[in-house]
C-alpha cells in the first residue's frame, strides 16, 4: 500500500533559529495524531538541516534535502554530496524542483545523474517534474510531463522504484495562487501511473505515491488529497507555518 505523504519544501526561508522553532511546533502538533498511512517530511536549507534534524529525531516527522550534486566530491564549490546526505542520517532528498529546473538549469541528462548518485547512496527521491502555463495552454503538458520523467527516471530498474516518489508541479501554479483543480490533478496524475505502468508493470505503478505540488493550502488540501491518485503534496509557502502544515497533514 502505498503511503500518503505531506512534505514541506521550505526552499531559502528561515534561520536556524526560525527553522528549528518552526520544526518543533511541527513535532508538538504532529505527536498525538493517528497518522496510520501518512509520512511528514520537513526540507529546510542547507545549513539548518543538522539542527533541525536534531529537533525531529525522536519523532515521526521526517527531514529531508532540498537538493544535491551528482559528483562524489570534488571542486564544485558551494555544493553538497549524497555522501555528506547520508552521514547527517538523511534518508530522503528532492531533485528536479522546477525551480531548480528554470533557476539553474537543471536539465534531464543532470537530474538523472543526480538520481542515480542519490540511489547509490541509499536517498529516497522525491522527483519533481511538471509543465509551464504555455505548455498547457498549447495542450503540451502531458507530453512534457512524459518527457521529463522518461529522460530522468526510465533509464532505472524496476527495484529501483520503491526509492522513489513523484511530485507533479504545473509550474504555473506554484506560488501564485493559482492552483490546478482537482480534476486535473488527478487527471495528470492518473496519467503519470499509466506510463509508468507501462513502462514497468501494474505493481511499480500502484506502489509509488504521486504528489501534487502547486499552491496546496488548507482551503484546497481536502479536495485535491482525495483524488485516487493523488497521495499527498509537496507544499512550499503553506509549510512555512506550523498550524497551516499541520492542517494540511490532517487533510487525509
Amino acid at each position: 500500500m502505498r503511503k500518503q505523504i505531506v512534505a514541506g519544501n521550505w526552499k531559502m526561508n528561515k534561520t536556524v533559529q526560525e527553522s528549528t522553532q518552526l520544526a518543533d511546533e511541527i513535532v508538538s502538533n504532529v505527536k498525538d495524531l493517528s497518522l496510520n498511512n501518512t509520512r511528514v517530511i520537513i526540507a529546510p536549507t542547507f545549513v539548518n538541516l543538522s539542527e533541525v534534524i536534531k529537533v525531529t529525531e525522536s519523532s515521526i516527522v521526517e527531514v529531508a534535502a532540498q537538493n544535491m550534486h551528482q559528483a562524489k566530491s570534488g571542486a564544485y564549490t558551494g555544493e553538497i554530496s549524497a555522501e555528506m546526505l547520508t552521514s547527517l542520517g538523511l534518508k530522503t532528498v528532492i531533485l528536479g524542483h522546477s525551480e531548480r529546473r528554470e533557476y539553474f538549469g537543471e536539465t534531464d541528462a543532470i537530474l538523472a545523474e543526480k538520481v542515480d548518485a542519490a540511489l547509490a547512496n541509499d536517498l529516497e527521491v522525491i522527483f519533481c517534474f511538471g509543465e509551464v502555463l504555455e505548455d498547457r495552454k498549447a495542450g503540451n503538458h502531458f507530453n512534457v510531463v512524459e518527457s521529463q520523467i522518461k529522460n530522468g527516471l526510465f533509464h532505472l530498474e524496476a527495484t529501483a522504484w520503491k526509492n522513489i516518489v513523484l511530485a507533479y508541479e504545473p509550474v504555473w501554479a506554484i506560488g501564485t495562487g493559482e492552483t490546478a483543480s482537482p480534476e486535473q490533478a488527478q487527471e495528470m496524475h492518473a496519467f503519470i501511473r499509466k506510463i509508468v505502468a507501462d513502462k514497468y508493470n501494474q505493481e511499480v505503478a500502484d506502489n509509488v505515491s504521486i504528489l501534487y505540488g502547486g499552491s496546496v493550502n488548507p482551503g484546497n488540501a481536502k479536495e485535491i488529497f482525495s483524488k485516487q491518485d493523488v497521495d499527498g503534496g509537496l507544499i512550499g509557502g503553506a509549510a512555512l507555518k506550523a498550524d497551516s502544515f499541520i492542517s494540511l497533514v490532517k487533510s487525509f
